[in-house]
């Protein structure tokens, strides 16, 4: 065997390795076949939202967007996601996240959980009198 053939065939193996290999071909010569598809994820199932029961809320929890407005004024914040709403509503001694879900699949939200913190440094504040300083206002 000649040298100039030696090298070229040893370097063969190396170059083989480095390779990656294709995508599988169908076999059978049928090209036009699809790709299995990946299975769907089942749509998560439908649970109404467990409301906080505390006592300084009433008039609160329960209440529509349009409820709430009248007792807060125009909220400073009004997030929608999904069938989810977020309306925060603040004055000068805190800051009030009411968040809203529907008590029942399809049923416009309803207030189920309140948070309160303060405007100036954003610690945690009692909700009940968060909900009575901007009533007041």
């Amino acid at each position: 065997m000649s040298p100039k053939l030696i090298l070229p065939l040893a370097l063969l193996p190396l170059l083989a390795a480095c390779a990656s290999p294709g995508q599988p071909r169908p076999s059978g010569g049928d090209a036009s076949r699809v790709p299995p598809t990946v299975p769907q994820r089942p749509a998560p199932r439908w649970r109404p939202a467990h409301a906080m029961d505390m006592p300084g809320l009433e008039g609160v929890i329960g209440a529509d967007a349009g409820a709430l407005v009248r007792q807060f004024g125009q909220p400073r914040l009004d997030v929608i996601e999904g069938d989810a709403r977020k309306l925060q509503f603040s004055g000068r001694p805190c800051v009030l996240d009411v968040y809203l879900y529907p008590p029942a699949q399809g049923a416009d939200p309803r207030a189920a959980y309140v948070d309160a913190r303060r405007e100036s440094d954003g610690q945690d504040v009692d909700r009940a009198a968060c909900v009575a300083a901007l009533r007041r206002r």
